[in-house]
């Protein structure tokens, strides 16, 4: 008799109890992370589910040598090495349309925040600070938006915040669509009030927001807000900025804990107009819903696919 097909997942990736009832006859493990994997499971598996944060490179990958396909619940590929992965015949799966309306609230949230100064006068106020006269601002009406990147969280975050601000420009490239405002990206810095960043983590995007850019939009001491990768930012590099004046604000969602401490060394000055979130940017329970029910189609519908019983 043919051995049951294994499924793995990573914890936090899917719903096992849904996975299970939608592939009564697939053997369903769940583990906490890649690198502690048993050696055995991950001999035998034949469908991984990953969420961000893990690392699945050509070395880890020899670890799997069934594996058929992997399913990324959400949006990014950080950390997975497609190339290795299309070489090898294993095929990605993802889906980053159910998050986006999900991030794009979390980002109006931090945009109204940090144009508020709030994360600045609760910082004060934790440390015995009253600092009222120093939370004036502008209106968030009278601010311009710059969008790093068009694809659909970015997208999603110029329609939900274009309500509120006075003017929204994509950093322009030769794929962008038509119909979408766009600026040169070396006009941004000097034009914009505030940056969403929702880049992927390329080796173009590495670092992209540090000390070039921040020297560009230092007049404007503008809002810098993270939505895609963290990756894309120069991060202490960035801090030292909000900390000296260079930056108005700054928000990071995408951040795993793989990335901390955020802030070198052993001391933050303070207070100061930050934000940052453990990637919670799409943990909303209606995007979570349907991400699971994606996941455990996506799965029954490749294994049946490849004739593997399942149901």
């Amino acid at each position: 008799m043919r051995e049951a097909p294994l499924l793995v997942s990573v914890r936090g990736a899917a719903d096992t109890g849904l996975l299970q009832r939608h592939l009564p006859r697939c053997t369903i493990r769940e583990i906490t992370a890649l690198a502690s994997a048993d050696p055995k499971l991950a001999a035998r598996a034949e469908v991984l589910v990953l969420r961000s944060g893990h690392q699945l490179d050509a070395e880890r990958l020899r670890q799997w040598p069934k594996l058929r396909h992997v399913i990324r619940a959400g949006s990014g590929l950080d950390g997975i090495d497609t190339g290795h992965l299309a070489a090898r015949g294993v095929t990605v799966h993802r889906n980053p349309e159910p998050a986006a309306d999900a991030v794009a609230e979390w980002t109006l949230a931090v945009l109204l925040a940090l144009a508020r100064r709030i994360p600045y006068g609760h910082a004060a106020l934790l440390e015995g600070k009253h600092v009222k006269q120093h939370c004036l601002a502008p209106p968030l009406s009278q601010m311009r938006l710059a969008i790093w990147g068009a694809g659909p969280v970015g997208r999603t975050c110029a329609k939900v915040l274009a309500p509120y601000v006075a003017d929204v420009a994509f950093a322009s490239r030769p794929s962008l669509l038509d119909t979408l405002p766009t600026r040169p990206g070396d006009e941004l810095p000097g034009w914009a009030d505030a940056h969403i960043v929702a880049l992927p983590p390329t080796d173009e995007n590495h670092g992209r927001f540090g000390a070039d850019f921040l020297a560009a939009a230092r007049e404007k001491a503008p809002l810098l807000i993270c939505v895609g990768r963290l990756g894309t930012l120069d991060v202490s590099t960035c801090l030292r900025a909000l900390a000296d004046g260079g930056l108005g604000g700054l928000a990071l969602d995408p951040v795993e804990e793989s990335d901390l401490p955020l802030w070198p060394g052993t001391d933050a000055p303070g207070p100061l107009n930050f934000l940052a979130t453990p990637h919670i940017g799409a943990q909303r329970h209606d995007v979570r819903v349907l991400l699971d029910r994606w996941v455990a189609t996506t799965a029954a519908g490749v294994l049946a696919g490849e004739g593997r019983t399942t149901a």
